[in-house]
């Protein structure tokens, strides 16, 4: 059994934490095992399953206080003597690349499972870090080719030297389930209610006050109409404010933080992304596999799409316009919801083949 090093960075509740764990319960642990390092201000880390699947976490101090940062995780590699180390941390996989070719680790993987925005603060320092993106590196691995281009180049890409392994979700975990959508609808009081939905953090990229301004639109076409919000971040206070200006606080739920998410795909009737970019995001999967109409903007990779349950619009058009859109889609769904699982199998999204695919890959390594 090999043990590898799993460099999660900052992990919360989200797509990064699911891609990772869905890997991790679908290998054989007797053949690969997993360690977690993670920095210490992650609030989203799943201590108890990990140990219960075997692994074990290590906390190193934020990449924000650089150098004990690089100096722990330096620690961490050279005492558990990684024969790989896999980081998930998109540009900033640099520094655990770095440590590792230090700590002598001889396979290094650098993963990219997201992108970035020209008009979002923070790409700039992801365009600066992503010039050293191929030092230290032994393999690319991307969960979209999309992300594999835009991280390590589309030369890097045609030279046949990316893996791809795509965001992945257990199908048969998310089929529809009439039951839990109706108690689930009749428990929050939404059993007359057209209910739109997005979870995610409210954050620059997830354009969460376009989400408001969209939904504002559809609030006047449709009179039972709701939005249901899960998620945190720092643009709470000025959602909550448009939500407000617009005089929709009656027809706008934000639920805050929850982990109990299964119950919501099969709730809503309409997913909304309009997010500025996207690696494969795991909610537009789940969404298709439990039969939930979602509509993303254009930035998002066409690689998501599993169904004919998958929209895409553009981030110009206009508010009303992605009303008028998905409100007809919407309607002609509800009556006739079903599972998609079939569908995000024959796609390639399934856990269990991603999985092995993924083990074999690291065995592959170590031989």
């Amino acid at each position: 059994m090999i043990r590898i090093g799993i460099v999660a960075g900052v992990l919360h509740s989200g797509g990064k934490r699911n891609l990772i764990m869905e890997f991790y319960r679908h290998i054989d642990r007797s053949k690969v095992q997993f360690d977690f390092i993670c920095d210490s201000d992650s609030n989203g880390i799943p201590y108890e399953e990990i140990a219960s699947l075997g692994g074990r976490v290590f906390l190193v101090p934020p990449y924000k206080n650089l150098i004990p940062h690089l100096r722990t995780t330096y620690k961490v590699f050279k005492e558990n003597k990684y024969p790989i180390i896999h980081a998930f941390d998109n540009t900033l996989n640099f520094f655990p690349m770095l440590v590792a070719r230090l700590a002598g680790v001889k396979v290094r993987i650098s993963e990219s499972i997201s992108k970035g925005d020209k008009n979002e603060k923070k790409t700039k320092v992801k365009l600066i870090l992503r010039l050293f993106s191929h030092y230290f590196v032994t393999d690319y691995m991307a969960n979209s080719i999309d992300c594999g281009k835009w991280q390590f180049g589309s030369k890097t890409y045609q030279q046949g030297r990316i893996n791809i392994f795509k965001t992945v979700i257990n199908a048969n975990d998310n089929v529809f389930n009439p039951v839990l959508r109706n108690t689930t609808r009749s428990a929050f009081g939404w059993d007359d209610k057209v209910v739109y939905g997005f979870i995610g953090r409210y954050v620059e990229q997830k354009n969460p006050l376009f989400l408001i301004d969209i939904f504002n639109e559809i609030s006047k076409k449709q009179s039972n109409a709701i939005l249901v919000m899960i998620g945190f971040g720092e643009l709470e206070q000025e959602m909550m404010d448009r939500i407000k200006g617009y005089g929709i606080a009656d027809r706008v739920e934000n639920l805050g933080r929850r982990d109990d998410i299964k119950q919501f795909y099969n709730a809503f009737d309409a997913f909304l992304l309009p997010s500025l970019y996207e690696g494969m995001p795991v909610v537009g999967v789940e969404a298709q596999c439990c039969g939930l109409p979602i509509f993303f903007s254009k930035n998002i990779t066409t690689e998501t799409t599993a169904s004919n349950l998958a929209h895409y619009l553009g981030l110009n058009d206009s508010p009303e316009k992605w009303a008028d859109a998905i409100i007809p889609v919407v309607e002609s769904n509800m009556p006739v919801r079903r599972s998609y699982s079939d569908e995000i199998i024959s796609a390639g999204f399934d856990s269990a083949s991603e999985a092995f695919r993924l083990q074999s890959f690291y065995l592959q390594k170590v031989k």
